[in-house]
């Protein structure tokens, strides 16, 4: 079951990750995709060098990518344990600017569009709430922070 709220925010159209243009279904980004085929990268972590469209290929292969992952991950664990807190990952934070409740992505697109030429230095709601986040930490450019670091609702 959902409240009225979150059901509306499932319903709303989806719109694209970069710009405000709703998605048509079966519709893509050609010019991108061919953008994506046609451009030559480099691992960061091996010398291998690959098509954009084959990333993931490399990211299932490469040991040093895999290694550098487990690095992280150990450190991000390591801090976390050092320094827990009581605070529950929630799926709804408030607006660093006014009383609204959001999700994470409809809390980026509240913000984008009401606050983003606002200067004043806030905490980010999301990460307060993980329990690695500092909740005394005032962003310097929360916009630039959340348009960044939260986009995607798997960024957290």
């Amino acid at each position: 079951m959902l409240c009225s709220s979150c059901l509306q925010e499932c319903l709303r159209p989806k719109k694209c990750r970069v710009c405000p243009s709703t998605l048509a279904l079966g519709i893509g980004a050609v010019e991108l995709e061919q953008q994506i085929e046609g451009t030559e990268t480099s691992c960061h972590h091996c010398p291998k060098i690959f098509f954009l469209s084959k990333i993931w290929e490399n990211v299932d292969t490469c040991s040093k990518y895999h290694n550098y992952i487990i690095q992280g991950v150990k450190a991000t664990t390591k801090d976390a344990l050092l320094q827990p807190r009581n605070v529950p990952n929630r799926n709804t934070f408030p607006c660093p600017y006014c009383p609204e409740n959001f999700n994470q992505e409809g809390l980026v697109e509240h913000c984008k569009l009401s606050y983003s030429t606002d200067t004043k230095t806030v905490v980010c709601p999301i990460w307060a709430s993980m329990p690695w986040g500092d909740p005394n930490y005032r962003s310097p450019n929360f916009i630039e922070h959340i348009q960044h670091q939260h986009q995607f609702s798997n960024n957290i």
